[in-house]
């Protein structure tokens, strides 16, 4: 089988690369485009997956809709050279349109309802669109919902162990008290004309947190200077093992405060629309505190980090609630490789007989 991936964000990379590994080793062809956006790039050559460059990924509302149209053209153009039985993306309008006009299937995988206008330019060009069983939204025939989320293709005990080294790297031991907080740039298409945390608060955050452990800054966007001594100087790799020992992370971001739920941290996550996957790990496994972005809600969610952060068994009840969450999802690497690889009667079983999704590890040979 050859396979085509259009990754556009560091996201993507973490998502896919267990999958591109292991359909490799099975013999598949895996070809990859890369948007230069953040550190995608710079991942993808960590990980060792070669790939071929497709757009870059600057900012703003006009040139990212001048951007998507040049990497129609440019994923267009690889993808027909390529000649793939099957391209994947996540969320992605240039893998939709591409397959479309080779006349082949596309399987997008998405998790976020509020991307409006890409959804509305990607969907109805896909063959199958992936979600969360928790998704919000019912996109038609062609969604397939599967139990789990796209943070555990990447950070299942199966594919993730955290190593302790990060912390030698910031003067920490295992069990010191440290508090990851998180500012994202709102300059995704879907987060046009909203803005985020206000300074107050951010300083306010800090200020308190500081009072239980240390506190780093992880930032898309550049920090005001009083900031700069918070920053985290580990290199973005090391990221998921500092989340893994972390006591809480607060910030404005979906993927990350997922990530932390994944792994058995608290987290604090405030945006003004929200997810339905944190929306469950809230509401099921209480890993997650939504908070929106009004200035009640802000004061809010200072108060209940400090909250949290004041039991002394916070990181012990982690555990056990990532236990339980681990104990209902499926392993999603699996899932992805039984589904493209038995593709299209999988899809047909999944409609048909979705609880073959929990079995899927055994039918796929990946190992349990």
């Amino acid at each position: 089988m050859r396979i085509l991936i259009d990754m556009s964000h560091p996201g993507h990379v973490h998502l896919f690369k267990n999958f591109v590994r292991e359909m490799r080793e099975r013999g598949h062809e895996v070809k990859i485009t890369a948007r230069d956006k953040e550190i995608t790039l710079k991942l993808l050559h960590k990980y060792g997956l070669d790939f071929v460059q497709a757009g870059s990924g600057n900012g703003g509302n006009t040139s990212l809709v001048l951007e998507w149209i040049s990497r129609d053209i440019e994923v267009f153009k690889i993808s027909h050279k390529f000649c793939p039985d099957i391209l994947l993306g996540v969320g992605n309008p240039s893998i939709a349109h591409a397959a479309m006009t080779l006349r082949k299937p596309s399987v997008i995988f998405t998790d976020t309802e509020h991307a409006k206008f890409g959804n509305r330019v990607t969907f109805p060009f896909a063959s199958v669109i992936c979600t969360p069983s928790c998704y919000r939204d019912n996109i038609g025939p062609k969604q397939v919902r599967y139990n789990g989320y796209h943070e555990l293709a990447y950070l299942h005990p199966k594919f993730f162990t955290p190593n302790p080294a990060v912390l030698t790297e910031l003067g920490l031991t295992e069990g010191d008290p440290l508090i990851v907080v998180r500012f994202v740039s709102w300059q995704a298409s879907h987060d046009t004309g909203y803005k985020g945390l206000t300074l107050d608060t951010k300083r306010k955050a800090i200020y308190e947190f500081e009072k239980y452990g240390r506190v780093f800054i992880t930032s898309e966007k550049p920090l005001p200077e009083e900031f700069e001594k918070y920053r985290i100087l580990v290199s973005p790799e090391k990221m998921h093992d500092l989340l893994y020992y972390a006591t809480l992370l607060y910030g404005e971001s979906a993927t990350m405060a997922s990530e932390c739920a994944v792994l058995g941290t608290h987290a604090i996550f405030c945006d003004f629309a929200g997810r339905g996957y944190t929306d469950e790990e809230e509401r099921d496994y209480e890993l997650i505190y939504n908070f929106k972005l009004d200035e009640s809600s802000q004061e809010r969610s200072i108060e209940k980090a400090v909250e949290l952060l004041q039991d002394p068994e916070l990181k012990v009840k982690g555990r056990e609630k990532r236990d339980r969450l681990l104990g209902d999802k499926i392993d999603v690497t699996a899932f992805m490789v039984w589904f493209i690889e038995n593709y299209p009667q999988s899809f047909t079983v999944m409609k048909e007989h979705p609880g073959m999704q929990y079995s899927c590890a055994s039918i796929s040979g990946v190992p349990p």
